[in-house]
């Protein structure tokens, strides 16, 4: 299992590797970075560095996980970019769909994609409980219509990785919104973020009842600004279902059920 580091999630699942940059939260993309450092190295697993890549091999891995995580999809690409085939991304749902113990954490950048899908051909993904649908929001320009596309995307819960947050966002709708997450760039060349920023985010999801997770201050030595705000750590999150787990028995059947 690949655990993460990242803080509102325990593992992280990426039957694609590899993305392009569309808007300016992907400046210094930390994907990126860490992709292209082996770019070349034979065998390695991201050998073609950032370029997008499907990867079959890795769709059967949930399957695997006998205890119940949160699971970041697509950590390393985007589950929505125009160049996945539709019917690709219907397997990696599938796949979610089967092995409902986990809680997915799928984050998009794509909102028009996914709202078209989720509208569409994909509306039974959509309405999976234990799947969480999100989009990226870093300023207003570009942040804000992901959230009115969220808010019109059918799904049972929605959230909002305001990671990072380059400006003040102003008011925000939360309405339809189930979970906010807050975060501040990372590394050498980190753009900074403000406190008031943060602070009226929090107060806003408080006034409209929608759980707030402050996941880090970010900078170039993001261990040492931490993840305090005002004083204490802010964790809040949706529920998460509890579902038995089947006997490795079965979870083999459904991996070659699938075909993986």
């Amino acid at each position: 299992m690949n655990y993460s580091t990242i803080e509102w999630t325990d593992a992280t699942w990426n039957p694609v590797r590899g993305c392009d940059k569309i808007s300016p939260g992907c400046k210094h993309c930390y994907a990126e970075t860490f992709a292209e450092r082996f770019r070349g190295v034979a065998g390695h697993p991201y050998e073609h560095g950032f370029d997008l890549r499907l990867v079959p091999a890795k769709l059967a891995d949930p399957f695997r996980w006998a205890a119940p995580k949160r699971v970041f999809v697509n950590s390393m690409s985007d589950l929505f970019h125009r160049d996945v085939p539709l019917d690709y991304i219907e397997r990696v749902c599938r796949v979610m769909e089967m092995a409902n113990w986990h809680t997915y954490q799928v984050l998009t950048k794509r909102h028009d994609r996914l709202r078209e899908l989720l509208s569409g051909s994909l509306n039974w993904a959509g309405r999976l409980p234990h799947v969480w649908w999100g989009v990226s929001v870093e300023d207003r320009r570009y942040g804000l219509p992901r959230i009115d596309a969220l808010r019109g995307t059918p799904a049972v819960v929605r959230f909002l990785s305001i990671e990072p947050l380059l400006e003040d966002l102003g008011t925000l709708d939360l309405t339809g919104i189930h979970w906010v997450i807050v975060g501040g760039e990372s590394g050498p060349k980190a753009r900074p973020m403000r406190p008031e920023w943060v602070v009226s985010i929090r107060d806003q999801c408080q006034r409209a009842g929608v759980p707030f997770f402050f996941k880090q201050w970010g900078g170039t030595r993001k261990h040492r600004t931490g993840r305090l705000l005002e004083g204490r750590t802010w964790n809040a999150m949706p529920p998460i279902r509890s579902v038995p787990v089947p006997s490795l028995e079965i979870r083999s059947a459904m991996a070659t059920q699938l075909g993986e």
